[in-house]
């Protein structure tokens, strides 16, 4: 099972870390949050090391559908309403800067970047739409509200954004990396005082940044009470007539679709990691339902990380971590959230903040009504008596027939048949 985007791409290899090293920021993790913290690092003559434990951008970037939009379902109206206006607008120009940094950036690399327009649909409810549109008005943006779509099927209609974009992650990724100072086959299993520890050696920073997916240190930050992972799986058909646009459901069980070439990329299928759900079965009934003459060529899975109230957590690690920081909670959005992040910690440690960091700071309230029902499959699954049990935290793991994995519900873990860790917050594999 391999994505789209590993094919005909060359990401550089980089040696693993072997003694002790010193470093003004150590960014632990090397997916496209880490890789763009790294660039902004650089760019700005800062000493910096990043440590990937395995291949850099072997894993959830990896797996993207690769949307560059500042469009997140049909968030605005929830913002404007438990936010205000301030911040909801906060939080919209944090990603319409990350759309515009990735336009400059790709201007001079060959990685497929496209601008186009993305539409967030519903199935049923024009009156859900409307109310987006018109909060997005009250912030002050412009949208459309469109009744007709360009999909295989009757819609209430979308609202839409204008010039988004979309691109292939990894060669993206193949490009920027070449002169950065990355370590790989690195993988951090402790960080004691300003100290990160590995099989290898140890690195010593001033400022540490935690770019793991999910974060991988459970005595500050409560992340494991402030987030779930969420799985969602796509399949790249070719024989599919070209759409205009990106598309995705409003509703998180829904269907989204982008073009890459000759490709169509249909998602969908999505659970709880740890639960049951469609997966790839129900994109092979839609793709034979709506599109009856495609050929599936490529399917993979994706696995993101959800917080509490749909908004990612990135700034300091907890309140009384003053240096060290955190990316994290991207909550299906990874494109633009890890373009979000650099701009932001790559300013916060050298003591500087864009004037919207405060929407996304970690030690926000965390009263929410998804606290509750995280609280409760936590303490579900740690109640539950079974063999399998992740040494993460302890809870009872399931198994995950479509994918052969044994998988964590309380928050995401994944390994192998054979119990080699797949997907964190756990450190260690199955004993």
């Amino acid at each position: 099972m391999s994505s789209l985007w590993n094919e005909n791409v060359n990401i550089p290899s980089f040696p693993r870390l072997n003694g002790k090293r010193r470093t003004d920021v150590l960014i632990i993790g090397g997916g496209l949050a880490g890789i763009l913290c790294a660039y902004f690092l650089k760019e700005k003559g800062v000493d910096y090391i990043l440590a990937e434990g395995g291949k850099i951008c072997s894993g959830t970037t990896a797996d993207t559908t690769a949307k560059i939009t500042a469009q997140h379902g049909l968030i605005y109206h929830k913002l404007l309403k438990s936010l205000g206006t301030e911040q909801a607008a906060m939080y919209l120009h944090a990603n319409l800067d990350a759309l515009s940094e990735y336009n400059k950036l790709c201007k001079n690399i060959d990685c497929d970047y496209e601008n186009k327009d993305n539409y967030v649909y519903s199935l049923d409810d024009a009156s859900l739409l409307e109310k987006e549109f018109s909060a997005l008005s009250k912030i002050g943006f412009k949208s459309y509200l469109v009744k007709n779509v360009s999909l295989p099927f009757k819609t209430a209609g979308a609202v839409k954004f204008t010039n988004q974009a979309q691109f292939n992650p990894l060669k993206f990724v193949s490009l920027i990396c070449k002169e950065l100072n990355i370590l790989e086959n690195t993988f951090v299993y402790e960080v004691r005082d300003n100290k990160a520890l590995t099989e290898s050696g140890e690195i010593e920073a001033e400022k540490i940044i935690t770019a793991t997916h999910f974060p991988f240190m459970n005595k500050h930050g409560s992340y494991f009470l402030k987030m779930y992972q969420h799985r969602s799986y796509e399949i790249a058909l070719k024989n599919v007539p070209k759409l205009n646009g990106m598309y995705v459901d409003e509703d998180k069980k829904g269907l989204s679709f982008r073009n890459y070439g000759d490709y169509l990329l249909l998602g969908g299928g999505s659970h709880r990691t740890g639960k049951k759900g469609g997966n790839w079965n129900e994109l092979r009934k839609a793709a034979a339902k709506y599109y009856p003459n495609s050929v599936e060529k490529y399917h993979w899975a994706a696995q993101d990380c959800m917080t509490l109230d749909g908004i990612p957590y990135i700034g300091h690690y907890s309140k009384r971590m003053n240096n060290l920081y955190v990316a994290t909670g991207f909550n299906k959005w990874g494109m633009t959230s890890s373009m979000v992040s650099a701009m932001l910690l790559s300013n916060m440690v050298t003591d500087k903040k864009p004037d919207w960091a405060e929407v996304f700071n970690p030690s926000r309230s965390i009263l929410k009504p998804q606290l509750a029902l995280n609280v409760f499959e936590a303490t579900v699954n740690l109640l539950t008596p079974t063999a399998k049990r992740c040494p993460h935290l302890g809870c009872a793991l399931k198994w995950n027939s479509a994918e052969h994995s044994w998988d964590c519900p309380c928050h995401g873990s994944r390994f192998s048949k054979d119990g080699i860790l797949l997907e964190n917050p756990s450190t260690g594999n199955l004993k």
